[in-house]
């Protein structure tokens, strides 16, 4: 009996050493399987840029972006320059003197129409007009046509700025989904 028994021992031990090395192996063949796929999509995207193929996943993200360090940058040398030369003309004809409120909404405003001419930044399509006008109203309060209180134009100024800009981020949010 004890000679029987010997080899059904060995023959269980083979079949489970079988089954760990087969589960084992079929362990080993998914991480394989996954690894094969995340290389695959690495190379799709690699070969993708090397053509010159956008990543949708990248475009996406640039998408949501309200606006870029470039596109303000831009904004600000615009303005700067359009300053710079209403203030010139302030020299000679003082509402348009360097330090007034005319001069520096005026010059924002036509940095903001430049900046939306250039990169289509929705808050510029609000706050360039908003500039505008309250530039105006500065205009013809120091040509003494109307009489306005600054007290009331910059906290409009500012509400409308901050209404524009949540208005583009809540938009760049939504155009994702």
């Amino acid at each position: 009996m004890e000679e029987i028994r010997e080899p059904l021992h060995l023959q269980s031990e083979r079949v489970g050493a079988r089954a760990e090395v087969r589960d084992l192996l079929r362990t080993k063949l998914s991480l394989v399987r996954e690894k094969r796929a995340e290389a695959e999509g690495l190379e799709a995207q690699l070969s993708a840029a090397l053509v010159g193929k956008e990543d949708p996943v990248m475009t996406k993200q640039l998408e949501a972006c309200c606006s870029s360090p470039a596109a303000m940058c831009y904004w600000f040398t615009v303005s700067l320059v359009a300053w710079g030369v209403l203030s010139f003309i302030g020299i000679f004809w003082r509402p348009l003197h360097a330090s007034s409120a005319v001069a520096c909404l005026f010059a924002v405003a036509i940095g903001c129409l430049a900046n939306w001419l250039r990169n289509r930044s929705f808050h510029c399509a609000i706050t360039g007009p908003l500039f505008l006008i309250a530039g105006t109203v500065f205009l013809l309060s120091d040509v003494h046509l109307i009489k306005v209180k600054a007290e009331w134009v910059w906290p409009l100024v500012l509400i409308g700025t901050c209404i524009a800009f949540l208005l583009e981020w809540w938009y760049a949010r939504h155009s994702i989904s």
